[in-house]
């Protein structure tokens, strides 16, 4: 089972807080997140001009703006008052923004959005069940929730002893603008995040493991040498229903 290195305190996990500058410095220009998830996601959310948006883990408000450029109504919150902070300085004052978890009841009234967005979100919560009931009563009925979270396959490439099957809780070390970082997520197959789509009230429209963005094959040659596309996150389009 994957394990978080010794130096890690396990009672603070995932303590964006602490790393926020560095986290979102490192992924203005990175391929996981610049040329694979954002765009990724853009994508799926298609055409999105006068669209309630809700921006659910907006982190430092990359993808926030890129959609508010599209001309949605963006909405965004965080569970990381330093995020919140970073992005309000992006996206200016008057942006809808505060700071709130998806692992609680979210402060926004039931229908008030037409899309939720949630990118690298739930793959940090153990529980779906409430996040995904409190998304699907901020939807509108026909609304859909674009989201992307870890590959499954990827914890079985990276531990191939573990048992895919289960629910499991791992941890891995990153280094993001020179900082380092630990980062801990919670594995579960394919079948479950299913299961947990349907039983909060959505249909799975769309599955996408996209290719990297054009541009991306010049600026990491190394990382995508003799590849034609890699694995790392998995994409989803589900509509309430």
């Amino acid at each position: 089972m994957a394990t978080a290195p010794e130096y890690f305190d396990e009672a603070v996990e995932n303590d964006y807080d602490k790393f926020a500058e560095a986290y979102a410095a490192e992924n203005e220009t990175s391929l996981n997140n610049a040329y694979y998830t954002r765009p990724a996601i853009l994508d799926l959310a298609g055409d999105v001009a006068g669209r309630r948006i809700l921006d659910a883990g907006c982190g430092a408000g990359p993808v926030f703006a890129d959609l508010r450029d599209r001309g949605a109504i963006m909405t965004g919150f965080d569970s990381s008052v330093k995020m919140v902070e970073l992005a309000r300085r992006r996206l200016g004052p008057d942006a809808a923004l505060r700071v709130a978890d998806l692992s609680e009841p979210l402060p926004y009234p039931d229908g008030a959005f037409d899309d939720v967005i949630s990118a690298l979100v739930l793959h940090y919560l153990e529980d779906w069940s409430a996040p995904l009931a409190e998304i699907r009563r901020v939807l509108r009925p026909g609304g859909r929730l674009i989201l992307a979270v870890n590959h499954p396959f990827i914890f079985k490439l990276l531990y191939p002893d573990a048992d895919y099957f289960a629910t499991v809780k791992w941890s891995e070390e990153y280094t993001f603008d020179g900082e380092k970082a630990v980062l801990t997520f919670w594995h579960r197959p394919l079948h479950a995040m299913s299961d947990a789509f349907t039983a909060a009230g959505f249909r799975t429209a769309v599955i996408s493991e996209p290719y990297p963005a054009p541009g991306a094959r010049e600026r990491f040659p190394d990382e995508l040498a003799g590849k034609t596309a890699f694995l790392s996150f998995l994409f989803f389009v589900l509509e309430a229903v």
